[in-house]
C-alpha cells in the first residue's frame, strides 16, 4: 500500500452516492485536462454504477467525450457480446449511450483463440496511445485508473499466487488457469503508471479485506500498488464500517 499522505479515503452512505461523488470527482478532472484524458475502466458492480450515472444528466451534457480515451485494466477472453465480458457491461452502461468516437474506445480484442498474442497486441495499443516503449515516471499514461477489490485482495485480474504478480517487463499479461475463464489484464507497472488510482469498493463482505488492505498485507495483490501518483479509495459506510471502527 501507498504511504498514508498519499491515501485519501472518502466515505459515503450508499453506492448509489458512492457512484454520484466519483462522477463529479471524474467530470472535474476531466473538463480540467489540458488535452486528452485517458481512464482505465474496472469491471464489477460498483463501477458500474458510475458508469450508468456518467450516461445520465448532468454527466452526459457536460463530460468531455471528445478527448476522453477509455482503456480496460482487465478482461476475460471472451466475446465482447459475452454476459461475462468487462467490455459489454460499460458499453452498455455507459459507451452505448454517450457521444463518445468510436476511436476513442480501446477495448481488449477477445475475438480469436489466442490469449497470449491478444495481451501483446493490447499492450502495442497501449504504447501507441503513449507514444513510447518505456513507460516514464514523470508522464503517467493514465489519468485515472479505477479499481476493485475482491475478497480475496485481488484487484484487476492480478490473483494472489499468479506468475503475472512478477511482471515487470510486459505491460499486458494473459493470466490463464486463475479463473475458469482466461483474463488479459494490465501489470503492475501499467496500474501504476496513473496520476491518479482509485479504488471503488461497496458492500459489508469487504470490511475485513479492506482492512487488512488498510495494513498493507503483502499476501494481498492489491496491497502492492503502488501509483506514481495519488490513491483514492471511494467507500460505502458497509464497507468503511470496520476501517473506522479499528481508528
Amino acid at each position: 500500500m501507498a504511504d498514508s499522505e498519499m491515501l485519501v479515503i472518502e466515505t459515503e452512505p450508499n453506492p448509489d452516492q458512492v457512484a454520484t461523488r466519483v462522477a463529479n470527482w471524474l467530470l472535474d478532472l476531466a473538463i480540467a485536462a489540458q488535452d486528452r484524458f485517458t481512464v482505465s475502466l474496472s469491471g464489477g458492480s460498483t463501477p458500474k454504477i458510475l458508469y450508468s450515472k456518467l450516461a445520465q444528466s448532468p454527466y452526459k451534457e457536460r463530460f468531455p467525450w471528445d478527448k476522453v480515451h477509455w482503456f480496460f485494466g482487465d478482461e476475460r477472453f471472451v466475446p465482447k457480446s459475452d454476459p461475462l465480458s468487462n467490455y459489454k457491461m460499460v458499453y452498455d452502461a455507459m459507451l452505448s449511450r454517450v457521444p463518445v468516437p468510436a476511436e476513442n474506445i480501446h477495448g481488449v480484442k477477445t475475438d480469436g483463440s489466442d490469449p497470449v498474442a491478444a495481451a501483446a497486441d493490447y499492450e502495442q495499443e497501449l504504447k501507441r496511445h503513449y507514444g513510447a516503449d518505456k513507460l516514464v515516471k514523470e508522464r503517467p499514461l493514465f489519468d485515472v485508473t479505477f479499481l476493485g477489490l475482491g475478497e480475496d485482495g485481488h484487484t484487476a485480474s492480478l490473483f494472489p499466487g499468479t506468475a503475472v504478480l512478477k511482471e515487470r517487463d510486459k505491460w499486458v499479461s494473459a493470466v490463464i488457469g486463475a479463473k475458469p475463464e482466461t483474463r488479459i489484464t494490465l501489470t503492475y507497472p501499467v496500474i501504476e503508471s496513473s496520476r491518479f488510482v482509485a479504488f471503488l469498493v461497496t458492500g459489508s463482505a469487504k470490511q475485513e479485506i479492506l482492512c487488512q488492505l488498510k495494513a498493507g498485507n503483502p499476501a494481498l495483490p492489491s496491497a502492492h500498488v503502488k501509483p506514481v501518483g495519488q490513491i483514492y479509495w471511494f467507500l460505502d459506510e458497509a464497507a468503511a464500517q470496520l476501517l473506522h471502527a479499528k481508528r
